[in-house]
């Protein structure tokens, strides 16, 4: 019943759904009208059949999930593999960090669109990562007999207090649910107030903390070092509205402590690329394009690209993660960490509970509550190399600490195929 009231409301509201999608959002990002009807389970059939479905809402879940997906592979070289997301700048990173690999949008979690993508497709197992849990489609794989595995699973209080309003529905998103692979034991116990059987979870840690540096990483990072040739560079990764204001007012006030220094602001969505340059203007900040040429003389690099954040992250010496001064509940500090460039974060971390207190307990990052902490913290590491690089080491210990997921989720997935 509590199924049926939330298709017969998602029904209801599909006029609204289709308008914000294809009419706001696609005036804020054209992406969103492309393949259009891909979110409907249609346009499929060029997409092998008989794969394995990993989803990935967007960006940050791709970034995570492609060294899972490609160790998959390599265990299991034969078996197709289809990855799917929700947005445009999470399919534009598929195209980027899994090239070559099919891919599209997951339906609206209409009843008759989960329906009709398991049937166009006949996938052999559906891999979701961390709370992507869509009531229909969960219940109509499990009516086919497909395995839905969630992994990197994770539920903040917060959320679970959303789902125990209404726990009927979350019940049977739980029961639908064929193993689940959470990042801690915290995460699981939520899990199991929701109605999911203990015999089913499994605790494997983030696989967000298995990152390796190969050698084309460091050789990109060596050129961008080379091209900035400065010896104190901050980034601001994944900045939002009303964010990059107090990023940029910060950078001002460290100019005048440190005017060589160099900040790299890279906005979470493409939209706002332009809104940033704007602002960039306003604040009579010289600045260039990572899009374009850069000027030595740039006090400001606006990194309006997709795709090399981390790079990016690897080529400063310190890094503040966008999300925290604002109530976003933060990004992902991890590929910073994996260069030992220690992070700043702001307070509003919640999306990343599983991660920061760890991060903070090696003492791997620092809180700050306002743009003018960001300034002292950055003015204080500029002029505390020693300090600063300690920072960074840590930041990387915690990293290495927390490392082995990926492989526990591949064995976990590969014990799904027969």
């Amino acid at each position: 019943m509590a199924r049926f009231l939330y298709s017969l409301f998602l029904y209801a509201l599909s006029p609204l759904i289709v308008f914000y999608l294809y009419v706001i959002r696609g005036k804020k990002n054209a992406g969103y009208r492309d393949f259009f009807t891909e979110r409907f389970a249609l346009s499929l059939k060029k997409l092998p059949k008989n794969a394995v479905v990993f989803h990935c809402a967007s960006v940050g879940e791709v970034l995570a999930a492609a060294p899972l997906i490609k160790a998959f592979k390599t265990k299991n070289p034969n078996q197709a593999i289809i990855v799917t997301s929700n947005t445009p700048t999470g399919r534009a990173q598929i195209k980027n960090s899994l090239p070559d690999t099919p891919h599209c949008y997951l339906p609206i979690d209409f009843w008759g669109a989960s329906k009709r993508f398991l049937k166009t497709l006949t996938p052999v197992q559906l891999v979701v990562l961390e709370t992507e849990l869509w009531p229909n489609l969960f219940a109509a794989a499990h009516a086919k007999n497909i395995a839905v595995n969630v992994v990197n699973a994770r539920l903040s209080e917060k959320s679970l207090q959303g789902y125990q309003k209404v726990l009927p529905l979350a019940n049977g998103i739980m029961n639908h649910i064929t193993t689940l692979a959470s990042h801690n034991e915290e995460d699981a116990k939520r899990f199991l107030q929701l109605g999911l059987n203990k015999d089913k979870v499994t605790v494997t840690g983030s696989i967000k903390f298995d990152i390796q540096i190969d050698e084309a990483a460091k050789s990109t990072v060596a050129e961008f070092k080379k091209c900035f040739n400065r010896s104190k560079v901050w980034v601001a990764g994944s900045t939002h509205p009303g964010e990059h204001e107090q990023v940029l007012a910060a950078h001002q006030q460290v100019l005048a402590t440190h005017p060589d220094a160099l900040l790299i602001i890279a906005p979470r969505h493409p939209e706002q690329f332009i809104k940033v340059a704007e602002l960039l203007k306003e604040s009579n900040l010289s600045f260039s394009k990572r899009s374009g040429e850069f000027n030595p003389n740039s006090q400001v690099l606006l990194a309006d690209t997709l795709g090399e954040l981390k790079y990016l992250f690897g080529s400063a010496n310190i890094a503040y993660i966008g999300g925290s001064l604002i109530e976003r509940g933060g990004h992902n500090p991890l590929e910073a960490a994996a260069f030992s460039v220690g992070t700043l974060t702001g307070p509003h971390v919640y999306n990343f509970a599983h991660i920061y207190p760890d991060l903070a307990a090696h003492q791997g990052c620092i809180t700050v509550h306002s743009s003018n902490e960001l300034t002292e913290q950055i003015n204080r590491l500029f002029s505390s190399p020693s300090d600063c690089a300690e920072l960074g080491a840590n930041a990387l210990a915690c990293l290495q600490k927390n490392q082995g997921a990926i492989a526990k989720t591949v064995n976990l997935i590969s014990t799904h195929l027969s």
